[in-house]
């Protein structure tokens, strides 16, 4: 593969393999209705566990291909986002729980919205639109202040990287991440083995396949993407993602640097990402799969109040997942694979933000009934 010697057959690459990751993602997602909100709401609704099991499958799967790659130096993980030194743990908390919020109202995360804007869904499509806008006010618009001079302002700065490893033991760091990629296999094996017979083969299937993506994800940005000296600058350098660091699974800031890529095409210094290619696969997989299964269908809003929510939801999502550094899949998923302290928070507050909303809705319900 002599074109990834070049900067530009490196970037390609990323940006081809990260269509190709959304593609499978999407079809998996379709397929299996794979959904972090979907596992928190089956939980605390109805005791279901078919989908929080799917989620703590994909993120064992995540977690032991993620620290394989790690252990075998296929990608420097201390130049990730989820292994800063940098801890923003308000802002991993605030926005987690805005964000758990918002996907409760919006009836899904941006994942899950993209995967049923795929289905023909147009309340899910109206809420990745709000979501993307809301991204970008939060990333450098009217909602920036408010992260940066606010809750970023909270940040710790650690002596080392902030996986959990490192922050218990440095000496140990190794060790102690794998020990508890360990437990979490275990952990997942054993909810898998005992509720084996009751659980649907898409679910472990599918979070199986979904878990498999995240190192893949990583071997693509952090490996192939990786050019230890670029002709131009004579500096490492990792080409094809919006951040030039190896990057993971996550949607919610792709999403509005996707509508920056939208709204400034002819600027070309505005060019497509591996996370914006990404998000594009998910939408087009989870289409095409729908197609194929005939499952596609339009939908729209039932009334003024649902669509009312989706926007709030959308607001929440876009705000609280680019605050909180990720969101359901950036922290959910990737970032509790790589055994981030800032995913641990961040997923603390999502799941907060659901529960208060499933059961402010709940509570709504029964005053409507009585």
């Amino acid at each position: 593969m002599s074109f990834l010697s070049t900067p530009q057959g490196v970037s390609q690459f990323v940006l081809w393999g990260g269509l190709v990751l959304g593609l499978v993602f999407g079809a998996v997602g379709q397929w299996s209705r794979f959904c972090v909100r979907g596992a928190i709401a089956d939980w605390v609704v109805f005791r279901g566990k078919s989908r929080f099991i799917a989620w703590m499958l994909a993120v064992a799967v995540a977690a032991l291909g993620t620290q394989i790659l790690i252990s075998l130096n296929l990608f420097d993980a201390s130049r990730t986002l989820a292994w800063s030194n940098r801890f923003a743990w308000a802002s991993c908390l605030v926005g987690g729980v805005l964000f758990g919020y918002g996907m409760v109202l919006a009836g899904g995360c941006p994942q899950r919205s993209l995967v049923k804007t795929g289905t023909g869904d147009l309340k899910a499509l109206i809420t990745l639109i709000v979501t993307a806008i809301a991204a970008l006010m939060t990333l450098r618009g009217l909602f920036a202040p408010l992260r940066i001079d606010g809750l970023d302002r909270w940040s710790i700065t650690l002596a080392t990287p902030q996986d959990l490893g490192s922050i218990v033991a440095p000496a140990a760091a190794s060790a102690i991440r794998w020990g508890l990629v360990a437990a979490i296999v275990l952990f997942a094996g054993a909810l898998w083995w005992r509720n084996r017979k009751t659980l649907d083969a898409t679910h472990w299937v599918g979070a199986i396949c979904v878990g498999l993506l995240v190192p893949a994800a990583w071997l693509l940005t952090g490996h192939f993407g990786f050019l230890a000296e670029h002709p131009e600058t004579l500096e490492p350098a990792w080409l094809g993602t919006q951040s030039k660091r190896p990057e993971g699974l996550s949607f919610s800031a792709p999403l509005g640097h996707a509508l920056d890529l939208l709204t400034l095409w002819s600027d070309k210094n505005t060019v497509a990402s591996y996370g914006i290619m990404t998000a594009a696969g998910v939408l087009i997989g989870s289409f095409i799969t729908s197609k194929l299964r005939g499952d596609f269908r339009l939908e729209s809003f039932h009334n003024s109040g649902n669509l009312l929510a989706h926007l709030a939801g959308g607001v929440l999502m876009g705000f609280g997942g680019v605050t909180a550094l990720g969101c359901s899949i950036g922290q959910g998923l990737t970032g509790l694979a790589m055994l981030s302290a800032g995913a641990v928070v961040a997923v603390l507050g999502i799941v907060i933000g659901a529960v208060a909303a499933l059961q402010f809705a709940a509570r709504r319900i029964e005053n409507e009934a009585a």
